[in-house]
């Protein structure tokens, strides 16, 4: 039996749904570790947040973000792929080049807003 295209589309949406508050949102301690993490997320090296030693300064401080951004969504874009928004950006794309899978982007942004 074949299935339609659009039927398969739908099932596979639904299968990659996130479910849940906890996956939605990600996990505070667990976005920490990513951002201060320097052979992972690596925030630091180019970021100064709070409570982090040896920052870069190539990109802007996080401290403040949640202000800057009242829409966490912005931000795990950026995060997710900045390349969409500012082509000549230099900050690397953790989603669109899987260095980091959806729920740890979510992760970060949640810690980045924890504060």
């Amino acid at each position: 039996m074949r299935r339609h295209p659009v039927t398969a589309l739908l099932a596979a949406a639904l299968i990659l749904a996130p479910v849940g508050g906890a996956l939605a949102q990600g996990d505070a301690a667990e976005g920490k570790a990513i951002a201060f993490d320097r052979g992972r997320g690596n925030c630091l090296s180019c970021h100064a947040i709070p409570g982090g030693d040896l920052p870069g300064n190539i990109g802007p401080s996080l401290a403040g973000l949640k202000e800057r951004y009242p829409n966490r969504e912005d931000v795990v874009a950026i995060i997710r792929d900045e390349t969409l928004r500012n082509p000549a950006t230099v900050m690397p794309p953790f989603g669109r080049n899987l260095l980091l899978s959806d729920r740890e982007i979510r992760s970060v942004v949640e810690y980045l807003y924890s504060y």
